[in-house]
């Protein structure tokens, strides 16, 4: 696993061990990247499940100005703190040590507001239309704010999700990428 392009690019990440987490391949997040936008012009990400951290170093990398992961398991925020290392800038960064449910809460509270935001939670424990409709009912995403689900070709999510317009799904093997705009209604 490596850092795809931008400030960071080509330095090396470490996936999170066992198999707990499934680290998002080069190919697919350098697809991911090609779709929303090769590089940003600042703006805020959230991963509500960090693995590894990957995702969101890349879009720090290619100019998000600061980015929040979060993972409830210990070795996946160990191995995110040491992927944060590689890139000499941990300021840009915010490790969550919780699960998303809890995440969300303390967001709001730190009145945190996403322009960017990752959903790539374990396969079998997909939530991904809660967790979209929570960050929309929280009022943590900013106007025209862009969610990225990650998911299996079994998953199947809907086009039609309240406050959010689907703008393209795209397979890569047995992973599948969902675009999705956030609309304030």
């Amino acid at each position: 696993m490596r850092i795809v392009a931008g400030e960071f690019g080509g330095r090396r990440l470490s996936a999170v061990p066992g198999m707990a987490t499934r680290p998002t391949t080069d190919k697919v997040k350098e697809a991911l990247f090609n779709i929303i936008g090769p590089y940003f012009s600042g703006g805020t990400s959230l991963d509500l499940y960090g693995g590894s951290g990957g995702l969101s170093i890349e879009g720090v990398s290619r100019g998000i100005e600061h980015a929040t992961l979060v993972d409830r398991a210990y070795s996946a925020i160990k191995t995110i703190k040491d992927n944060i290392g590689v890139t000499k800038h941990p300021e840009k960064f915010t490790v969550l040590k919780m699960d998303s449910r809890k995440a969300l809460t303390v967001l709001v509270k730190q009145e945190k507001k996403f322009d960017l935001v990752y959903l790539d939670p374990p396969y079998a424990k997909q939530q991904i239309v809660k967790d979209m409709t929570r960050m929309a009912e929280l009022n943590l995403l900013n106007d025209d704010a862009l969610i990225v689900a990650e998911t299996n070709q079994e998953a199947n999510l809907p086009e039609n999700i309240d406050s959010f317009s689907f703008i393209k799904r795209q397979n890569y093997g047995i992973t599948v990428l969902n675009f999705y705009r956030f609309e304030r209604g």
